[in-house]
Parts: C-alpha cells; sequence; structure tokens
C-alpha cells in the first residue's frame, strides 16, 4: 500500500524531473520556431510527444505484469545510475567545474545555428520537423524512464503520471503565453532536488529488491534523501575551498567526461543513445553496479547483520559518488 509520503516524493520526483526536462525543450522549439516557422515545429515536437506516451503506456505495462521484487531492482539500479549522474553534475555545477546551464544563451545559439541553415519557404520545413522532434525525444527519454520507474516500482503510475502532466501542462502555458525561454526557472537547483529524490528512490528500490528491511518503511525514501542532500553538501563545501585555495579556474577540469563535447559526429549519436541517461562518469557507473552485487552477497551470506545492510548500501553508493564527483572537482 502506497504511503502519502511515498505517494508525495512520487508527484514531486516527477513533476520537477519533468520541469526541467519540459523547459529545456521548450527553449528550443521556440528558437526553432521563430526561425523555421511554427507549423512544422509545433508538428514535429507533437510527433515526438505522442511516440513518449506510447512508450509509457508500453514499457510501463510491461513492467506491471513483471514480479515486483525483479522490477524493483531493475529499476532502482537504473534510477541509482540516473540519479548519482544527475547528482553528480549538480555537484560539479555548485563547485564551478561545470558552467551552470543558461536558458538563454541556448535560445540564441540555436537561433544562431538555425538562422544560418537558411530558411525555406514551403509548407513543410524538414529542419524545424527534424530538430523540435529529436530535442522532445531526447528531453523527453529521461521523463519517460522516471515516470516509468516510479509508476512500475509502486505498482501504481497515477502519482508520476500527474506529476509529469502538471510540469507539460505549465511549460506549455507558460510558453504559448510568454513565447520566450524560461530563463527564470532555477533550472539547477531543480536538477540537484531531482538527483537528490532519485538517489533515495534508487537506493530504497535497490534494497527492495535485495530484501533488505528499511527501518522506516516508506519513510526511508525521505531519510535517504536527506543523507545525500547532507553528504553533497559537505563534498561542495570542500571542493570550494580546495578549488578556491589553489585558484583552479572555471573549468579547469579538462578531463572530466561531463565536460567534454564528443568532437566526432559517431560519438555524438553515441552519447545522446540510451544509456546516456544513465552513464556519465565510467568509475561512477561501475563502482554503483559493484555495490549493489556487494551488497546482495553480503545479505545472501549474512557477513553482515541484515539490519546495517540498507546503511550499508546507502554508505556505500554515497562514498562512490564523493570519489567520482571529488576527483572531477579538485583535478
Amino acid at each position: 500500500m502506497m504511503t502519502l509520503a511515498y505517494a508525495g516524493s512520487s508527484v514531486i520526483a516527477s513533476f520537477l524531473a519533468s520541469l526541467v526536462e519540459f523547459v529545456e525543450a521548450l527553449t528550443v522549439i521556440l528558437a526553432v520556431g521563430s526561425i523555421r516557422g511554427w507549423r512544422s515545429t509545433l508538428t514535429g515536437a507533437t510527433a515526438g510527444v505522442f511516440v513518449l506516451v506510447v512508450l509509457v503506456i508500453a514499457l510501463g505495462q510491461s513492467l506491471l505484469q513483471a514480479p515486483l521484487v525483479a522490477v524493483r531492482l531493475l529499476v532502482g539500479t537504473l534510477a541509482l545510475l540516473f540519479g548519482t549522474r544527475w547528482l553528480r553534475k549538480a555537484i560539479l555545477r555548485a563547485t564551478g567545474v561545470v558552467p551552470l546551464h543558461d536558458e538563454i544563451t541556448v535560445f540564441k545559439m540555436e537561433t544562431t545555428a538555425l538562422g544560418q541553415a537558411g530558411v525555406r519557404h514551403t509548407r513543410w520545413d524538414a529542419v524545424a520537423l527534424a530538430t523540435s522532434f529529436k530535442i522532445v525525444m531526447l528531453e523527453g527519454m529521461e521523463v519517460v524512464f522516471i515516470v516509468i520507474a516510479l509508476g512500475a516500482s509502486s505498482r501504481q503510475m497515477g502519482p508520476a503520471l500527474a506529476g509529469a502532466a502538471a510540469a507539460f501542462a505549465l511549460v506549455c502555458g507558460l510558453g504559448v503565453v510568454l513565447r520566450r525561454p524560461l530563463a527564470n526557472v532555477p533550472e539547477n537547483t531543480l536538477k540537484y532536488a531531482v538527483g537528490l529524490l532519485l538517489c533515495a528512490f534508487g537506493t530504497f528500490w535497490s534494497g527492495e529488491g535485495l530484501a533488505l528491511e528499511w527501518p522506516l518503511g516508506d519513510l526511508s525514501v525521505l531519510m535517504l534523501a536527506g543523507g545525500y542532500l547532507l553528504v553533497s553538501q559537505v563534498l561542495i563545501i570542500v571542493c570550494r575551498r580546495y578549488r578556491a585555495h589553489v585558484a583552479i579556474p572555471l573549468g579547469a577540469a579538462r578531463g572530466d567526461a561531463a565536460t567534454q563535447p564528443a568532437r566526432h559526429w559517431v560519438l555524438r549519436i553515441l552519447r545522446q543513445a540510451l544509456l546516456e541517461l544513465f552513464i556519465d562518469d565510467g568509475f561512477l557507473a561501475a563502482g554503483v553496479l559493484a555495490w549493489i552485487a556487494t551488497t546482495a552477497v553480503l545479505t545472501r551470506v549474512a557477513i553482515v547483520d541484515h539490519a546495517y545492510t540498507p546503511g550499508l548500501l546507502f554508505f556505500g553508493v554515497a562514498f562512490i559518488l564523493v570519489l567520482s564527483a571529488g576527483r572531477a572537482a579538485m583535478r
């Protein structure tokens, strides 16, 4: 039975994550529409939304039919990969390693690039169709995963769908009224909050899939979110002081995968594939997977008292996150 705290957390996580992705998609759609025309732009965006809805229905129904324990372990593992990726980027933004996301800058870059492509005075514009469809699909895939993960793990799609639908309606409404990028939305702060919630849900679901007993039941999700908040804030403070002490300039961590765009078109396509949702830093992804497997082994062979394994899972993931983000920030 889903508790009020769990359902509320699902709605908030779905709403915030969807809001971030829809805001980013809106910026590009506004740029495309203002330069290439609205007919083709809106058609491409609508087609993208339709495909995403079909994916949610198809994949969601498939997971709802699967055994709950297996679904929670799978979805929890993917949510941890996804959440730690978001949280790692948020930490790097807060410490100055990765520049803050700016919708106005993105809008100007998109309009410049689309203007140079030349406007075709035809009924349908292939560039506008393809660009709007692509951005909706790329940003929307993250929304699809979050909605399916939240819904399948609880066997109730309602709260997650409600959160995503509310974010979609809000962004679309503001886009129609304002006709400009939503630059005042605290996007980087929202990404940080979503990263915390996804890490908390991912840890909780992974533990459920491993048959761990959370001491507070569904309320453990809030406790886990608080734990990741504390760990990330301490890491941000330490990294900021370190970077200020050694005078590392903004964007100096050139070896970090998150700050390096792919130079070859094949790499760009690969980075836009589904795995990009879950893997940003190879060390972080491998570490999370290895620790979940380690926790499973320790639980089965009873090396560690069963009462301590939930904490062990959290502290292990948090430690791996600290190593990954810390080495990038202090490089």
